[in-house]
């Protein structure tokens, strides 16, 4: 069923956020590296799983058992070019903080006309409340960016609407729900509520991938999954820390993929 993936992930970050409000600080820096360190390697199961479409007969039997491997070339050569100069990386980092400087004025904003209107709290007096809706903000706004800017979010998604199972959500799901077990107790309910945002976030990519689903060839599917499944393989190497490779510069490979495919096909 299309969405689940995103229903799934939902429900982690709910789960793991009312698990952080009831342990506090109490989970070890330790288990957390642990724990994302495995899911670094499910990770990369999961890239390898899906470039290993670059061999399969829907695309081999279109264009021919040489052509696959350079149209996944191809493709993350152009989009990757594309995205860097488009600087889509550090355009997915400036949203971030701006959605952030955005978010932290709103408090401020509604102190000043609680103070406006009692007319009697002194000058630099921070208003009742005050505190505790930043904080919810900080929650809010610092969880809802992780969870929703990251390449991960979006090839997961589009491929719980193609149709190729919702493996790489559930990976997210696992991901961000631990992650919210340690934003939580650190930053309180506020991260609970970054769960709105996920929805509608993810929702909106598998309906695109519904739509595009419908429309391209099984072989132009087969070269977009193994395309991603070497972005994929790039957020492994991200959680593994072994190299922080900027993932959403090459983004655009995911346009590009079918494109070539169509053309190599053609020829």
């Amino acid at each position: 069923m299309p969405g689940l993936g995103t229903l799934v992930n939902v429900t982690a970050i709910i789960v793991g956020s009312a698990v952080g409000l009831a342990l506090g600080h109490r989970l070890p820096e330790r288990t957390r590296e642990v724990t994302t360190g495995a899911l670094g390697l499910v990770t990369l199961l999961l890239a390898a799983l899906s470039a290993a479409e670059v061999t399969g007969d829907a695309l081999t039997s279109a264009v021919g058992p040489s052509a696959p491997m350079l149209i996944v070339l191809g493709s993350l050569l152009i989009g990757g070019v594309a995205g860097s100069l488009l600087r889509l990386e550090d355009r997915l980092d400036d949203l971030g903080a701006a959605v952030r400087r955005l978010l932290d004025r709103a408090p401020a904003a509604v102190g000043g006309r609680r103070a406006a209107a009692a007319g009697a709290e002194p000058a630099g007096a921070e208003p009742a409340g005050d505190g505790g809706g930043s904080r919810f903000v900080e929650g809010f706004v610092t969880s809802s960016l992780v969870f929703v800017v990251g390449p991960l979010a979006i090839l997961g998604a589009i491929n719980d609407g193609l149709g190729n199972g919702i493996d790489q959500l559930a990976l997210k799901a696992a991901l961000d729900g631990f992650a919210a077990v340690a934003f939580a107790a650190g930053l309180g309910v506020g991260v609970m509520a970054s769960a709105g945002p996920v929805l509608v976030y993810q929702g909106a990519f598998t309906v695109l991938g519904v739509a595009v689903g419908n429309v391209l060839s099984d072989a132009a599917v087969a070269a977009l999954t193994a395309t991603g499944g070497l972005l994929l393989a790039g957020v492994a190497l991200r959680l593994l820390r072994i190299r922080a490779l900027p993932v959403a510069d090459l983004l655009p490979a995911l346009l590009v993929a079918p494109q070539l495919t169509a053309a190599v096909a053609a020829f």
